[in-house]
């Protein structure tokens, strides 16, 4: 059983990684049940495991917190939904590679639901949309914008930290990080893409397509 949460207003990110830390441990103990948790942040830079100094170009802007999630330097603010998941994957086949494939899924089906098309690219952590709106590049590609992140850590098998949407972002925001460490993509949103989704919107979405995503769940090894 996942237990959903939906926090109203904006919640402090070290509230947010003390909760995700103790209910992680609940779960590993078999006191407490999954959970998604779903939360907007006010606006602050977080520094993953991976992060360089150098990608930090504005760092008076916004408070900069250190994570033990993977990645890089990503933003967090109001118009962003960021959805924590503690899932047990000792139970769900033990496949962190498959894991991180299945949020990457999760991300992908919820945005087609608003008849957008996300895809992966090698290489790029996160979720990208091709920006057909756009000029073509110097190299005449078809440019390319993020529009969600996913970075995640394990402990004792069981996961936290998770993906962020941005729904409608204050983009400018991002300009004083180098998103992931990527400098020659941008960064888009919902609203950006011009589509009127509203927080709930997205909610429901994830639900549904999170059911749909993450049904089965293989025997333990």
């Amino acid at each position: 059983m996942v237990e959903w949460i939906v926090s109203e207003g904006l919640t402090e990110y070290d509230d947010a990684v003390a909760f995700m830390e103790d209910r992680a441990a609940k779960i590993a103990a078999g006191e407490a049940d999954e959970c998604i948790w779903l939360v907007e942040h006010p606006p602050l830079y977080t520094a993953g495991t991976s992060a360089k100094p150098q990608d930090l170009t504005d760092p008076d802007r916004f408070p900069v917190h250190v994570s033990k999630r993977g990645g890089q330097y990503t933003y967090h603010g109001p118009g962003q939904r960021v959805a924590y998941v503690m899932l047990d994957v000792g139970k769900r086949g033990r496949d962190v590679r498959r894991f991180v494939q299945q949020l990457e899924n999760w991300v992908i089906a919820t945005l087609d639901e608003f008849n957008i098309r996300g895809e992966i690219r090698e290489g790029r952590v996160g979720v990208w949309i091709e920006r057909q709106d756009k000029p073509l590049t110097a190299s005449g590609a078809v440019p390319e914008d993020k529009i969600a992140a996913i970075g995640i850590r394990l402990r004792k098998w069981i996961s936290f930290h998770g993906v962020s949407i941005n729904v409608d972002p204050d983009l400018e925001h991002f300009s004083g990080i180098v998103p992931c460490g990527i400098t020659e993509h941008g960064v888009t949103s919902l609203v950006d893409l011009g589509l009127p989704v509203t927080m709930e919107d997205l909610d429901v979405a994830l639900r549904r397509c999170f059911d749909e995503v993450f049904a089965e769940l293989p025997a333990e090894s």
